[in-house]
């Protein structure tokens, strides 16, 4: 998902007063920002006014190498996509597991046929406070490689997690519409299914040397049918686990061009956040627009770790 950052918006400053903090820490110590996010994804309290505690390193992984600057992460890989390592949609029942009784929704980001039905997916809807696009194509490598292909995978990788610990998961879209559904809808899907977490999954069409991964929360917004107060602690709640453990999980920077160096953003300008009645985040992978983050997200291996970090975040958030 490509998009212009909401840097100077009233909403996100206070979060990135705090972010700058953040940076200057991880200057200091590179493993500080890392260990911080990991602890918090354990179960720290994730509060506004949290401080980083000591630096706790990142679990040693045969598979990655050192990482040579700002975002990057480097692991082996050989799987391109369409690999047979890509699973096939999980067809298993939710039964007993530490997440029985939970559910969980699933947004995979844009569907592979909006580039057919541009004119529909330029209709305009309401988002609470203004009206926006119904959807957008999405972003892709420089080699062809969709945003809407990657997202479906990660997402069905997720989906298999989930449901092998109880959980029921539901997808707002399975490549089985013929466009979007529109980011309402898909709002709506989460609220009426009354899902304890809905992440939207997603990577960033940015430019080359912008690397990394965020996690969207929901900022204060009230207008129209839209009111995120209620869902705005227990949504950065989730974001900040998932966050901690993709970093944990796939050894990937949080972004070094969004966030201010913390992996996490607040936007309101998003319709799928805003309409949301439930804990609700958006995740951007990686940077499509960026060669070395486009090696990884292209790779089957790296996938499933993102989904593995994805799945244990919102374990860990449900399991409180």
């Amino acid at each position: 998902m490509s998009y212009d950052s909401e840097s100077q918006n009233s909403d996100s400053r206070s979060r990135r007063m705090r972010g700058r903090a953040l940076v200057v820490l991880a200057a200091l110590a590179p493993t500080a920002l890392a260990g911080w996010l990991v602890w918090q994804a354990m179960g720290g309290p994730g509060g506004p006014d949290d401080k980083p505690p000591r630096v706790l390193p990142l679990p040693s992984r045969t598979e990655q190498s050192a990482r040579p600057g700002p975002g990057a992460a480097t692991v082996t890989v050989t799987a391109t996509p369409g690999s047979p390592s890509t699973p096939a949609p999980s067809k298993g029942q939710p039964g007993g597991g530490p997440l029985a009784g939970k559910t969980v929704v699933i947004d995979p980001g844009h569907n592979p046929k909006n580039f057919q039905h541009t004119t529909e997916i330029n209709q305009q809807v309401d988002i609470g406070t203004n009206k926006k696009e119904c959807d957008t194509t999405g972003t892709e490598t420089n080699d062809g490689y969709t945003e809407a292909e990657f997202t479906l995978d990660v997402s069905h990788r997720v989906k298999a997690i989930l449901e092998k610990q109880g959980a029921k998961v539901i997808f707002t879209q399975d490549d089985d519409h013929t466009f979007g559904p529109c980011v309402n809808e898909r709002a709506r899907i989460g609220n009426q299914a009354k899902a304890d977490a809905v992440v939207s999954v997603h990577a960033d069409g940015a430019e080359e040397g912008q690397r990394g991964f965020h996690v969207i929360l929901p900022a204060l917004v009230k207008g129209g049918a839209a009111d995120t107060a209620p869902i705005m602690g227990p949504s950065r709640e989730l974001g900040v686990r998932i966050a901690g453990k993709f970093v944990q999980d796939t050894g990937m920077n949080a972004s070094n061009y969004v966030g201010d160096g913390t992996g996490l953003d607040t936007r309101s300008d998003l319709g799928g956040l805003n309409l949301s009645t439930v804990p609700k985040v958006f995740i951007e992978c990686g940077n499509m627009g960026d060669s070395r983050d486009a090696a990884l997200l292209k790779s089957a291996d790296w996938r499933q770790k993102a989904a593995q970090g994805i799945s244990d975040g919102i374990t860990s958030f449900l399991r409180g």
